[in-house]
């Protein structure tokens, strides 16, 4: 038993020796390294074929020295843009790897400021397809209290009285949704209300552990006065032999709403916009928001309209056709963006 004891110690201690922490010495070196060209834009880029317009672009020039770090399963590319020092990185699908890959970024690397682009959904009849918006403010919409069948908007919602939810921001009522009917009366719906609920958000000069709410996050004041200089920039409009009505534009817009759900449904575009007079639908743009807003570090989004959510008919399915051409005009106002915002 003795020797069992001094076996483990031996093998626990020699572990310990060895230890170097969660970043291995080898990469703290070379995290040290690129920070000394720092301080960089951090820009941040959901999908590979958002991307490679920018590192195909010849405005974008790869670090000699060090052109790539890869961490976490995240590849951060080093570079310039419009001689600007950049960080490139993309996050993949979805609020969680978007918050993830934002965050990792923020704390490995000095970064002054974060650019975000890509492709969204439309929820504005006003604007069409290859459209590039900017959007003042920006929302996670999948955040819910999912309300008990019975009760109402008069009725307090489960843990609202603790402070954790709220019937502030406003709930869509899936009843208006439902075309059921039984014997000529309409079917009731089970499922009931939904409220949209705030992110708790912990700032870096917050209390530690002191929750705050936040649902409408804004974007950096600066970057988007710089922005209102790209409004009215025009882009592309064809993909091969298939070309838009006119060619697409820039336009800062109110707000703009990501949650963990591609939406291809009019229905709910059509709420969504009544509702919170939201423009640009994806999956990534709130997540970002929410980590810059808490680290306190200036943020913009610049997303390109690839289709209108839910389609102008039943069988439409402009995302498949025109996502290239929008991914394209997001890159081309995001390089303008970056012209005018370090001139």
């Amino acid at each position: 038993m003795l020797g069992l004891v001094i076996l483990v110690w031996g093998v626990w201690s020699s572990t310990i020796g060895r230890a170097d922490g969660a970043i291995s010495t080898s990469t703290m070196q070379e995290i040290e390294r690129v920070n000394e060209k720092g301080p960089y834009l951090g820009i941040v880029v959901p999908n590979s074929f958002e991307m490679n317009p920018l590192l195909q672009s010849p405005s974008f020039v790869a670090d000699l020295q060090v052109p790539y770090l890869d961490y976490f399963g995240r590849r951060f590319r080093f570079g310039k843009v419009e001689n600007e020092e950049v960080i490139v990185v993309l996050t993949g699908l979805s609020m969680l790897n978007a918050g993830i890959t934002t965050q990792l970024l923020l704390t490995l690397f000095k970064v002054k400021g974060v650019l975000h682009y890509g492709i969204a959904g439309n929820a504005n009849p006003q604007l069409q397809i290859g459209d590039v918006t900017i959007p003042q403010y920006w929302a996670h919409t999948g955040l819910w209290n999912w309300q008990r069948y019975g009760d109402g908007p008069d009725d307090e919602l489960a843990l609202e009285s603790n402070g954790d939810y709220t019937r502030e921001i406003g709930y869509l009522r899936l009843a208006n949704y439902q075309n059921g009917s039984e014997n000529g009366k309409p079917v009731e719906n089970l499922l009931n209300n939904v409220w949209y609920q705030p992110e708790e958000v912990f700032p870096v000069d917050g209390i530690p552990e002191v929750r705050q709410h936040s649902f409408w996050v804004p974007v950096n004041k600066h970057y988007f006065k710089v922005a209102k200089r790209i409004e009215g920039m025009t882009f592309q409009r064809c993909v091969n032999s298939t070309c838009l009505p006119r060619a697409p534009k820039a336009v800062r817009v109110k707000r703009g709403a990501s949650a963990n759900a591609f939406v291809d449904n009019s229905a709910y575009r059509e709420f969504l916009y009544s509702k919170f007079n939201i423009t640009p639908i994806d999956m990534e743009s709130a997540a970002v928001a929410l980590v810059c807003h808490q680290q306190q570090i200036p943020f913009i989004a610049i997303r390109a309209l690839s289709d209108l959510a839910g389609g102008g008919s039943a069988v439409s399915n402009e995302a498949g056709i025109f996502a290239s051409l929008a991914a394209q005009n997001a890159v081309d106002a995001s390089l303008r963006f970056i012209t005018l915002l370090f001139a």
